[in-house]
């Protein structure tokens, strides 16, 4: 597990180009992720690994490419100092887990890192740092690998109790 650490500001266009719009698959567009911005991580981010970031992460475009992208490259967790909010929006409808750390901007690339979202924080290595809670049904949400797929879930669920 690797952590790919960006800085502040990191838009949409710099996680997927739009050149790479008319793509819909999450292999396809993770193929393309961070072009020109981090070519590397397209060929070498692995499941499991995780993005830490600064301030406004996701600004920019509206696109739900770029989490689909980053998903695709099996990043499930992004962390940083703050998201923009539609981007926010958009990692919990295609099941990634938005963490919000205000001191996430210290965290290196070499550090390994490990939630304790029901505590509140997460560790870096040997150093604690507070995280802003997520709430349980966001969670679901994610957990259920994102709003598709948990309306699925809710609708089966609604099916069984008639």
């Amino acid at each position: 597990m690797a952590t790919w650490k960006f800085g502040d500001d990191i838009d949409t266009d710099a996680i997927i180009p739009g050149r790479y719009l008319t793509l819909y698959d999450p292999k396809e567009l993770a193929a393309h992720a961070f072009e020109g911005t981090r070519d590397a991580f397209a060929t070498e981010a692995a499941e499991g690994d995780i993005i830490v970031a600064g301030r406004n992460f996701g600004c920019g475009s509206s696109r739900e490419h770029a989490p689909i992208a980053i998903r695709g490259a099996g990043v499930q967790v992004v962390v940083a100092v703050s998201f923009a909010r539609i981007f926010y929006r958009n990692c919990i409808s295609t099941g990634i887990l938005p963490v919000i750390c205000p001191k996430a901007d210290s965290i290196t690339e070499d550090e390994k890192i490990t939630l304790h979202l029901d505590e509140g924080y997460l560790t870096a290595g040997e150093r604690t740092l507070a995280v802003e809670p997520v709430p349980v049904f966001m969670r679901k949400i994610i957990d259920a690998g994102g709003l598709v797929e948990y309306a699925k879930i809710l609708t089966e669920i609604e099916t069984c109790t008639k």
